[in-house]
């Protein structure tokens, strides 16, 4: 018993000499040597002469148990294969990362026509499978919270107006500014060359509440109009041209604060660019409804309108 415990000791303390020689062809990490405010690591690797060939490779010196100095040949089988420079694991299971930079187009679509093919053109054998992650994992989860985050968002807008105006029908007057606004949303994305993303998603929810400022402004002026005894024409002319000035100092406070955001080019600009985008646009095309198509079709839901 003692005997064959020996003789692990000896093979195991051989195989960590053999391991730190091979080990030593890329580099070991022994220190860091400060350099102002640098670390340099510091690393001992085998010398160039014995990194040529596999001959001079088992040429190279190692001490056995019994303290006698032989050549890495006679304790190690050395070969030259074709090979991973390192074995990565996940959960068990070997994996090979393959990494790409995804520009000028949207993620979600690059992914698609890699899968359609990898599928297509590269079969894979059995116990093999492709996972995609990285962005694309975030942006997957992202777009699962957005399916929650903007139904929410347009309800609380809903709730808010019907608490305002208590009239289904005033509250549908203002609530049209927010389709209006995600389609200078989707022109301005399109004007830039803009792939619709996460930051995009998120600026159409915030348009969701920017987009009724005006219209708020607008129908609140014609409502008291209204409840003054005007007519329904003099009220939407009236008030279309005493809240001109406010609908256009609304607009104008909720999109410029967002042109330098739309302009931005430096560190983190490629989430900054698409939200501000898709608000400036949106807040624009929404402005223009309040302007030329809300007194219009105030005019024309109004019964009685005269």
């Amino acid at each position: 018993m003692a005997l064959t415990v020996l003789f692990a000791l000896i093979g195991a303390f051989v195989a960590s000499l053999t391991f730190a020689v091979v080990e030593a062809l890329g580099g070991i990490a022994v220190g860091i040597m400060p350099v102002g405010e640098q670390r340099i690591p510091i690393a001992v690797v085998l010398d160039e002469r014995y990194r040529g060939s596999l001959e001079a490779l088992g040429r190279v010196p190692v001490t056995a148990a019994d303290g006698t100095r032989v050549p890495l040949a006679s304790v190690a089988r050395m070969s030259r294969v074709a090979a991973p420079s390192a074995i990565q694991r996940h959960a068990g299971r070997r994996r090979v990362v393959i990494q790409a930079n995804v520009r000028d187009r949207d993620l979600g679509g690059f992914v698609a026509a890699a899968e359609a093919a990898i599928r297509e053109q590269v079969p894979l054998p059995a116990g093999y499978f492709v996972r995609y992650g990285g962005q694309y994992e975030h942006l997957e989860r992202a777009s699962g919270r957005l399916m929650i985050v903007v139904p929410v968002a347009l309800g609380l807008v809903l709730l808010l107006l019907g608490i305002t105006y208590r009239r289904a029908r005033d509250v549908l007057r203002v609530f049209i500014g927010v389709p209006f606004a995600a389609i200078g949303g989707v022109v301005a994305l399109w004007l830039r060359d803009m792939p619709f993303s996460i930051s995009a998603g998120v600026g159409f929810v915030a348009l969701a509440g920017v987009s009724v400022l005006g219209d708020m402004v607008l129908v609140s002026a014609i409502r008291r109009r209204l409840a003054d005894g005007d007519a329904v024409v003099v009220a939407v002319q009236e008030a279309a041209a005493t809240r001109l000035r406010p609908v256009l100092m609304t607009a104008l406070v909720a999109s410029l604060g967002f042109v330098p955001m739309a302009l931005a080019t430096g560190f983190g600009a490629e989430v900054q660019r698409p939200l501000a985008t898709v608000v400036v646009g949106g807040v624009i095309s929404s402005t223009l409804l309040t302007l030329l198509v809300l007194p219009v079709l105030y005019r024309v839901t109004t019964r009685g309108a005269r």
